[in-house]
């Protein structure tokens, strides 16, 4: 460190540092000394606690940045999935059905898995109070709050339905409610379905339980009341603070109302803050997100999502509402999330993978440092691979190595479960082909390596045969600085990460097999 000792830093946490990764350290020496270093300091110090704390990033790591030129950015600004599952929900056939999902459950129960690992739950609350016109998420919008009440009666049922072929009691270290808006429901109808919840399940102290909030929908009070049904973690849907771009988009929030709640939220004891953000929407300018990105910044939320808008009208009605001509075009998207990229940075947030980013004392971060990052269909994960339990409508779920959804209609979801049937319309069995690749897909996306030989003894492939065609592809993006190929496997690079679903898309042979990507949402 140019001469100064390493034992004038004391490390934040107990981790393997990398060339180019962030490192929070508590320091015994002047700032200046600690600035003359190799190291750059992005932001002041600040007292935390014990000693004073400096978020300091390694000059290569501004060489990466710098690196992931717009031209680089425009080159893979190709439609691609988001691999919160291989193969990917468009692969699944509705010839798998209630009957195919029973027998993975009874086959999950007998086995140790039931037992040893703990599972996952989602569950889907599809009610909206307004339309927001850039959403292409499963919703219904209504003003009746009685709707709600009928369909936690059909959850209910569904769990019930669960229930006779799992053991009952089933511990639960992950629960995520999302939607539509779960804040829809009220604080009875809340309590009545976490009610209903533990009542089947275990959710075991130390779990990730979340639920996303509509800002619009919640004041101190109800943030209490969250915390108070066990909820440690919220994500709050931002998307922008710009006033026009709000009205465009028919989603009108103040900051001050987001500011408030999230303060609120710190002071109850949140374990984790979540703001999701989207670029690319009508009325944005490079120059607009700039001030949201500062808001965002100043905010400081835990955790930072940050979706490209994919604008899609002949898929989701409601786009249609958007104008066109409203919309940024290609060359400034491109340049809303380069500025995005180095304003997360230069705030002390370490790049998580895709578009997630976390401060470097977050779970999320840590878990990424440490090795342990995971991915489902909630996205990046810091609980270890299992099986997820899907509840409501359109919902998804994985049982070993199945894949399910839901009917996307209540009409088709209550009349399924009226049959005594659980709701499952279609799905997907894995082949062994399936798995090796999905292994792949998500070690490249999770911990950005995948080594040749742990893949070899796994599922008894020579790696290099078996994937000779996509290696092949992988080095022209090793040509582009995007990855590494060595001879004991594929690393991605610093620069890589920025553009990892493009690196596991090469992986993806439903894709290669269809090359009609519309359906999917772009990288970029």
């Amino acid at each position: 460190m140019s001469g100064l000792p390493f034992e004038a830093f004391r490390p934040l946490h107990d981790c393997r540092v990398r060339s180019g990764h962030a490192v929070n350290v508590a320091y015994n020496c002047d700032a200046s000394i600690v600035a003359a270093t190799r190291f750059q300091m992005l932001d002041r110090c600040q007292g935390r606690g014990r000693g004073t704390w400096c978020t300091l990033w390694t000059d290569k790591e501004f060489r990466t940045m710098n690196a992931v030129t717009p031209e680089l950015l425009r080159r893979f600004d190709v439609p691609g999935p988001r691999y919160t599952s291989y193969p990917t929900a468009d692969r699944f056939v509705e010839a798998f059905g209630p009957d195919e999902y029973v027998l993975a459950l009874q086959q999950r129960r007998l086995g140790s898995a039931a037992k040893a690992v703990p599972l996952s739950l989602y569950v889907h609350i599809p009610f909206c109070e307004s339309l927001c016109y850039y959403c292409a998420c499963n919703k219904i919008i209504t003003r009746h709050p009685e709707r709600a009440d009928v369909y936690l009666r059909y959850l209910s049922r569904e769990i019930d339905l669960h229930m006779a072929h799992c053991a009952p009691g089933q511990a639960v270290s992950q629960l995520h409610i999302g939607g539509g808006s779960p804040t829809f429901l009220s604080d009875d109808g809340l309590q009545e379905l976490m009610n209903m919840l533990r009542r089947s399940f275990t959710l075991v102290p130390g779990g990730e339980y979340s639920i996303e909030v509509d800002p619009r929908t919640v004041d101190a009070q109800r943030l209490a009341r969250l915390a108070q049904l066990g909820f440690n973690r919220l994500s709050f849907g931002v998307q922008d603070f710009d006033p026009a771009v709000q009205k465009a988009v028919h989603r009108v929030q103040p900051a001050e109302q987001v500011f408030a709640l999230v303060q609120e939220a710190r002071r109850i004891g949140f374990e984790s803050i979540n703001v999701d953000l989207i670029y690319g929407l009508p009325r944005q300018t490079p120059e607009s997100f700039d001030r949201t990105l500062a808001q965002v910044a100043e905010l400081r939320p835990d955790r930072i999502a940050l979706y490209a808008y994919a604008h899609l009208p002949e898929r989701f009605k409601p786009q249609r509402r958007i104008v066109s001509a409203e919309l940024p075009m290609a060359s400034a998207k491109v340049s809303m999330l380069s500025r995005s990229l180095n304003a997360f940075q230069d705030a002390g947030y370490v790049y998580v993978g895709m578009d997630h980013f976390a401060l470097p004392d977050d779970a999320l971060a840590v878990a990424k440092r440490q090795g342990r990052l995971h991915r489902n269909f909630q996205g990046y994960s810091t609980q270890p691979d299992c099986d997820l339990i899907a509840l409501g409508v359109s919902a998804i779920g994985r049982v070993g190595a199945t894949y399910s959804q839901n009917a996307k209609t209540l009409d088709e979801y209550y009349d399924l479960i009226n049959q005594g049937r659980l709701p499952v319309v279609r799905g997907l069995a894995l082949t062994r082909d399936d798995l090796v690749r999905r292994s792949v897909i998500m070690a490249l996306m999770c911990q950005g390596e995948v080594l040749f030989e742990p893949m070899e003894q796994s599922w008894l492939i020579d790696f290099r045969r078996y994937f000779a065609a996509e290696l092949e592809v992988l080095g022209g993006m090793a040509g582009d600085g995007l990855v590494t190929l060595g001879d004991d496997g594929i690393t991605v690079t610093e620069m890589g990460w920025f553009f990892v679903r493009g690196v596991a898309m090469v992986f993806d042979r439903y894709l290669q097999a269809d090359r009609t990507r519309a359906r999917f949402s772009r990288i970029i």
